[in-house]
């Protein structure tokens, strides 16, 4: 049978929060209930419940920590992952955040490769985060960051993916239909550009062809890395030749009016191969490298 006596509230001492309960099976220490009150206060937590609150309130903490991760596959590129996963800062933050992993150049990332998704944002595990260093330290964490991002900006023009002329503005669209095209349409985008104007390789990769194309004048076909190529066409002058390995933004040559053209421009085409007939959307693939055009 179970005591039926009445308890005799204890003086408060040293365990002022805590409330001993008595019964027939001796006496158990109940934990504190912040802002519990009434009977409700003295009852004991049991350690299944102990237990389950912990197993509550750990994952939580273990999201919120640990970054997570991808693995690149065949036809990635950086801009692409960033889009899908939604990296705030794009194709450059997602490089800044790997660069330890992808190497100098940001265009050549290949499968099997681990990315890290936004770690340098929230901290890696095992090293301390903001909260813990003092207030002083952020004017001079905030002047480095500018100074980062400018770097990185620098970086994407010199290695990363550029629009292949400065200032880029597109006279004649991709796939506008007429009879001046053997094809029936536009198989590229032409660009705003007298003659002289330096034209740049859109991305890293190999020159497959330099030299003379009928009527596309003087012409140069890259391979880039993910395996596409990009055309430059009605070239006054080539400044690479086949076989040589370019970067981002590097100067190939200058626009002219050579071949079957009216007037001085570039036509720049993207295609799954290196001749005509295979060409793509040379604006969206731009696009697709974190290209503003």
């Amino acid at each position: 049978m179970p005591a039926t006596g009445k308890h005799r509230r204890k003086k408060s001492g040293p365990l002022s929060r805590g409330i001993l309960a008595a019964g027939a099976g001796g006496a158990v220490l109940a934990l504190p209930l912040i802002g519990a009150t009434g009977a409700h206060a003295a009852e004991p937590a049991s350690p299944a419940a102990k237990s389950a609150a912990v197993t509550r309130s750990a994952p939580a903490a273990v999201a919120k920590d640990s970054p997570k991760t991808y693995t690149v596959v065949s036809g990635d590129n950086l801009a692409k992952i960033a889009t899908a996963k939604k990296i705030k800062g794009g194709w450059q933050k997602l490089y800044k955040d790997n660069r330890d992993v992808i190497g100098d150049n940001p265009g050549l990332i290949v499968p099997g490769m681990k990315l890290t998704l936004g770690a340098k944002a929230s901290g890696t595990a095992g090293k301390p985060t903001a909260a813990t260093h003092a207030q002083a330290e952020t004017k001079p964490a905030t002047k480095a960051a500018p100074a980062a991002e400018k770097a990185a900006a620098s970086e994407s023009t010199a290695s990363g993916w550029a629009a292949p002329v400065e200032n880029p503005t597109v006279t004649t669209q991709y796939h506008v239909a007429g009879a001046s095209w053997a094809s029936g349409y536009h198989t590229g985008s032409d660009f705003q550009a007298a003659s002289g104007t330096s034209v740049r390789s859109i991305g890293p990769g190999t020159v497959v062809s330099a030299g003379w194309s009928g009527a596309y004048g003087n012409e140069i076909v890259i391979q880039h890395s993910d395996g596409m190529y990009s055309q430059y066409a009605h070239l006054s002058s080539l400044e690479v030749s086949a076989g040589q390995t370019v970067t981002g933004g590097q100067q190939i040559g200058l626009s002219g009016t050579t071949g079957n053209s009216t007037g001085p421009h570039l036509h720049f085409e993207v295609r799954t191969g290196p001749s005509y007939g295979s060409d793509v959307d040379p604006i969206a693939y731009l696009r697709s490298h974190g290209v503003s055009i």
